[in-house]
């Protein structure tokens, strides 16, 4: 059997200059271009404050993790999260057209009919009785009229 090597830290992304990965090189590649629009655009003043926002901006979604995720997929999922309704709500009318229409055209005739079942309350009462013995009484044919096999004692305690 041919053997393979199976790579080990596939979560590592490659480094490209020193310590700095791809995309954290294409980051701040588009930052500087972006900073050198501005000096073209702005007095240097107001050049200032933006390139210092720029490349504050560029640092924190360059190189900051959240829970071990780069901070602009958090920041997507963030704003996903913000702006999509929590609430959740089942469409019921989706295809009550198709179902009314298909239990129009196969209207049961009334020889095929199932005859309903009606329980007298002595059946309700042996039912009764096997959901609160828990299935020790099994009931039966008669079970009513005769003893339980199964005999439950309350004691209370006197104050």
């Amino acid at each position: 059997m041919q053997q393979f090597t199976v790579p080990q830290f596939i979560d590592v992304e490659d480094k490209v200059i020193g310590p700095i990965t791809v995309r954290q090189f294409i980051i701040i590649m588009a930052a500087g271009a972006l900073i050198a629009i501005c000096w073209k655009l702005f007095y240097f003043n107001t050049f200032l404050v933006v390139a210092l926002l720029i490349i504050f901006i560029t640092i924190v979604v360059a190189f900051a993790k959240v829970n071990g995720v780069h901070f602009h997929i958090f920041f997507i999922n963030f704003l996903i999260t913000m702006f999509k309704s929590n609430v959740r709500v089942w469409n019921n009318s989706f295809g009550k057209e198709s179902l009314r229409i298909e239990t129009e055209k196969v209207a049961p005739s009334e020889k095929n009919k199932l005859p309903e079942k009606s329980f007298n309350s002595s059946r309700l009462t042996e039912l009764s009785l096997i959901v609160d013995t828990q299935g020790v009484f099994r009931g039966g044919v008669g079970a009513i009229d005769s003893t339980p096999t199964f005999t439950k004692e309350v004691h209370y305690r006197d104050n």
